[in-house]
């Protein structure tokens, strides 16, 4: 009998990406997947994809509001909806149950203080194959470009912005960055599929933890990801080909830690 599965995961642009070595291995006869609007256009492997924002799923569970008829309807067309949201919402799965609606609810994030990977964290709540490798297909020619993103989701993760711009590199480098991130001279694009081409033409990439780093790891390109006071056995970009820099204070990994870390990168080390 074929089945019908739903698939709901929110997040930022890394949290989507580790998860979706799970999200593949859960794909079934018809796989729909809802994620943050940005984030549609890296999945791939789905029949259909749509945001969870536009389908109105935050509605449900809300004290005095009635859920919209048409979306408990698209909802009851699954035969199973796995879902990292709400998983710590007790409202919102009381309300999903009480309609007799399909959900298997999972946490999203893996324990803080849990050695773990997320991705493997994620996939082993199915009992997935591990190790859990985020992959984007993205057919693009190489250049001979580095290219850089300096931002991330908090300024604790960015190695500072003037030693991004002091490197000094074998190669042209290009930096990018997103809507609200102030630098002058960054190319910057529409949607997340843009971008995951630029990155793939890349013959390096640099950047801190953030998912764009996550992004440049998953398309294939050789990604050198500096960390902080932030997990990489747990959060560290994962990719055909990978390196880590990491100092509890970012301001003690110097200039010529990173270029070296890139010539090693770039001679395939």
């Amino acid at each position: 009998m074929a089945v019908k599965r739903l698939l709901i995961r929110p997040g930022a642009i890394g949290d989507c990406l580790v998860a979706l070595p799970a999200m593949q291995y859960l794909r079934s006869d018809f796989t729909e997947v809802w994620v943050p609007t940005a984030v549609q256009p890296l999945i791939q492997f789905a029949d259909a994809v749509d945001s969870i924002a536009r389908t109105g799923l935050d509605q449900l569970g809300i004290p005095c509001v009635s859920p919209p008829a048409s979306l408990v309807h698209r909802l009851r067309q699954f035969d199973d909806i796995v879902s990292w949201y709400g998983a710590n919402r007790e409202s919102f799965q009381a309300a999903v149950y009480r309609l007799g609606l399909p959900f298997r609810f999972y946490p999203s994030l893996p324990p803080y203080d849990g050695d773990l990977h997320a991705a493997d964290f994620l996939i082993r709540q199915f009992q997935g194959p591990e190790p859990a490798i985020p992959n984007l297909t993205v057919d693009v020619l190489r250049r001979d470009f580095i290219a850089v993103h300096p931002f991330s989701g908090g300024a604790r993760k960015n190695w500072p912005l003037d030693r991004y711009r002091s490197l000094q590199l074998s190669l042209p480098v290009e930096f990018t960055a997103g809507p609200e991130e102030k630098l002058p001279d960054a190319v910057r694009f529409n949607d997340l599929s843009q971008l995951a081409a630029w990155l793939a033409s890349a013959r390096v990439y640099i950047g801190n933890d953030s998912g764009i780093s996550h992004l440049a790891a998953a398309v294939g390109t050789p990604t050198l990801a500096i960390f902080g006071p932030t997990r990489p056995e747990v959060w560290a970009p994962r990719g055909r080909c990978v390196r880590i820099l990491q100092a509890q204070d970012l301001e003690a990994i110097d200039v010529e830690a990173v270029e070296q870390a890139v010539r090693d990168l770039l001679s395939g080390g």
